[in-house]
């Protein structure tokens, strides 16, 4: 059941839809009635003849929606869509305010682009520059970012500022001749 009117009422879902169909699956949302939200960013792309400015979904393989979750038949039938992001019990709502800063975000004109998700406390490697190869854990200290190396015989750490740019998020563990934090 498209959504009029009292679309606030209802929370933001994420959409999982088909490779290179996001913003099919928008315009086809919008048709029904559905508030749908695909953020974008502009990207230069080469052709062996020339340079071309596209517009890429920042979240690759996401779109949006407000839709009340029981009634979520109709955008499921929408050609593209896979399914929507939760359990495999019950759809998950996104959080109002990373919805909204989104938005803000997509609305400032500013670049914009995908970034690997970082958290303070993660293990990242560094990948280019003096520090390259170098693991450690992740730290925010004043809107800077640090590695903290540490050595555990000496219960003693030391921290240095990296680039944003440099660090990488370790989903393996480290091999045994790289330099790591604890």
């Amino acid at each position: 059941m498209p959504i009029f009117g009292g679309a606030a009422a209802y929370s933001w879902f994420a959409l999982r839809v088909k490779s290179n169909r996001e913003k099919l699956v928008a315009l086809a949302l919008e048709c029904k009635g559905y508030e749908q939200f695909l953020p974008l960013y502009r990207i230069q792309r080469r052709w062996s003849d020339r340079l071309k400015d596209v517009e890429l979904p920042l979240f690759a393989g996401y779109v949006f929606c407000r839709l009340d979750p029981t009634l979520r038949l109709p955008v499921l039938t929408i050609p593209g869509v896979v399914s929507l992001v939760g359990t495999t019990q019950k759809p998950l709502p996104v959080a109002d305010e990373e919805i909204a800063a989104l938005q803000v975000i997509a609305g400032a004109g500013i670049p914009a682009e995908p970034w690997p998700f970082l958290r303070t406390g993660q293990r990242v490697r560094i990948e280019r520059g003096a520090l390259r190869d170098l693991e450690g854990l992740l730290v925010e200290v004043k809107n800077q970012f640090r590695l903290v190396v540490s050595v555990n015989l000496l219960q003693r750490s030391v921290s240095v500022e990296v680039d944003r740019d440099s660090i990488q998020p370790l989903n393996t563990r480290p091999r045994a001749n790289r330099a790591v934090a604890s």
